[in-house]
């Protein structure tokens, strides 16, 4: 299990990295996830993946739904507990209802079988999928 740190023990570069994500929460810094308290004990790897976690998840072509749920079918693929949970509990506060939790999980799954069997048989990609 992770040594978690707790924000109060933090180094200053883990602190500044916690007090930047819960004002843009607006939660208290000591409320912050166990992900960054696991992090903290290394700051520079804490601050690469915050910049690139808001990177990838700040508001673009695509809605903050669906960034979720992309997160999501990842972390499922990885079978990270952490993230499955984490980003569950954001989806749903994103908007994600059963039935779309239901139908996404189908999706998953048929995937997954699908990645498995084009995988296993070694299924050439066809032509007409190639990029122009």
């Amino acid at each position: 299990m992770a040594k978690l740190t707790e924000y109060k023990d933090m180094a200053p570069r883990a602190k500044a990295v916690v007090e930047r994500i819960a004002a843009a929460r607006g939660a208290d810094p000591a409320d912050i996830n166990n992900v960054w308290k696991a992090l903290a004990r290394h700051p520079s790897v804490m601050e690469q993946f915050s910049t690139e976690i808001g990177q990838a998840m700040k508001p673009g072509a695509l809605d903050a739904l669906t960034k979720e749920l992309v997160y999501l079918a990842v972390s499922i693929a990885n079978q990270c507990d952490y993230c499955i949970n984490s980003h569950t509990y954001m989806a749903r506060k994103k908007g994600m209802s059963e039935a779309m939790y239901e139908e996404f999980m189908a999706v998953v799954a048929v995937a997954d079988k699908g990645n498995k069997l084009a995988a296993a048989y070694r299924v050439p990609p066809d032509a007409a999928f190639e990029e122009s």
